[in-house]
């Protein structure tokens, strides 16, 4: 007798069956092997590898081997990357391990849970999240191409895209905490430190701004991001505080504008007009005047009862000189911020090859935010990791006019203050 028919169900369901014990399936990366990454990556990138004796003999012996030459030649071309591993991990990664640990630990949920296709090593095993971290955050520190840095870590172009777009939406999202406007407890130990370091009363940050770079398409050119030395850029202004940290940003505005409009355009500023930010207690001087809070910033800024800027004349009586130089003092850690933020993440501070303009400014955020968990975690960056240089080379110093009578009358009375002190102050 024959066998019976089969339904077309059963045949639909054996067929299914059959093709799914036929695909191969990526094996995922276990959790004990994670580190794996970081081994391999500094095993490539050291500047002092190590090799075994077989394998010095067999194909690393550089009298024998020419291409291995070449790889002697390159790397001792790299004297500035430290030989002390924890050293030569934050310099690639501008973080020290805690640091990193810590970072994934904000982000794991985001790249777990939306894994995208693609994302694999030239293994083929799904890269685990530590080394998406690694990827998006070497992409951001050095500013080299996807492909460098794809080379760097054995994977392509479009996942160093991929990887380090989703590092960027995870970080913005979930490291908000790292960028807000103090409490009134934090501002007044801000406000404490001014005052220790710098003889400021009642002074609650630092303000500055700085462009960040780029090449347009043609369709995309305008005169609004066309700045003052014929760059297409995007400005960022930011207010910092006693440790340069971060208290406020505004990023996405072109950089044709000059900075005392980029200022009025910004949240930060209506809020201080209207009394909501800058509202604290008033401080009473010895001399009987009265400092409200405020913050300090350059010739490019307009004079404004909350915004104290440098004096707008060349010959400066002798009863503002030590204000000048106090004002300045403090100034200038907005200044060094932004030194230090362009020259951690090196993407900020390199022309950008036609950037989407609607995706920049959330690069721009990351990098301040990641710019804030270093100095929050109490990471020590190398010396030379800022730029040595101005974070606006090249760019000349604009001067407003603008001139607030309240801001004005605030001005002479800090430097009457310093002055005061100055005078009061035993001689040695």
């Amino acid at each position: 007798m024959a066998p019976p028919k089969k339904s077309k169900k059963a045949k639909r369901e054996s067929k299914k069956s059959k093709k799914c014990k036929s695909m191969s399936v990526v094996p995922i990366e276990p959790r004990a092997t994670e580190s794996d990454w970081w081994d391999s990556f500094w095993q490539k990138n050291s500047p002092i590898p190590v090799f075994s004796a077989t394998k010095w003999r067999d194909e690393c012996n550089p009298f024998k081997n020419a291409s291995v030459m070449k790889i002697f030649y390159t790397v001792s071309d790299c004297s500035a990357i430290p030989t002390d591993e924890a050293e030569g991990f934050k310099f690639f990664f501008r973080v020290s391990k805690k640091t990193f640990d810590y970072i994934c630990s904000l982000v794991r949920q985001d790249l777990v849970s939306r894994p995208p296709s693609g994302l694999i090593n030239i293994e083929g095993r799904l890269l685990s999240v530590e080394k998406q971290v690694a990827i998006a955050l070497r992409r951001l520190a050095s500013g080299e191409s996807q492909v460098s840095v794809g080379a760097a870590f054995g994977v392509g172009q479009s996942t160093v895209s991929q990887v380090t777009w989703r590092f960027i939406e995870a970080v913005e999202e979930r490291a908000k905490h790292h960028l807000r406007w103090p409490d009134f407890n934090r501002m007044e130990e801000i406000k404490s430190k001014f005052e220790t370091s710098y003889g400021l009363s009642n002074c609650c940050g630092a303000i500055d701004a700085t462009h960040i770079i780029m090449t347009l398409p043609a369709v995309q050119t305008s005169d609004d991001w066309c700045d003052q030395e014929n760059n297409y850029s995007m400005f960022l202004q930011g207010v910092v505080d006693d440790e340069m940290r971060f208290l406020d940003i505004v990023t996405g505005w072109p950089g044709g504008m000059t900075v005392s409009r980029l200022l009025k355009c910004t949240g930060f500023y209506r809020n201080c007009e209207a009394g909501e930010r800058l509202n604290g207690n008033v401080r009473i001087l010895s001399e009987g005047a009265e400092i409200r809070e405020y913050v300090v910033g350059g010739v490019g800024y307009p004079l404004l009862p909350w915004l104290i800027t440098p004096c707008e004349y060349n010959d400066i009586p002798s009863s503002m000189s030590g204000f000048k130089t106090n004002h300045e003092a403090a100034r200038s850690l907005a200044v060094r911020a932004f030194s230090q933020l362009k020259g951690t993440w090196r993407i900020l501070s390199k022309v950008m090859w036609r950037p989407d303009k609607r995706k920049l400014p959330s690069i721009i955020l990351v990098c301040c935010l990641l710019h804030n968990i270093i100095i929050d975690s109490k990471d020590k960056l190398q010396p030379d990791v800022a730029l040595s240089s101005h974070h606006d080379p090249g760019y000349g110093q604009q001067c407003c006019k603008q001139v607030d009578p309240l801001g004005k009358a605030m001005r002479e009375n800090i430097a009457k203050h310093l002055q005061h002190g100055k005078e009061k102050a035993p001689s040695n």
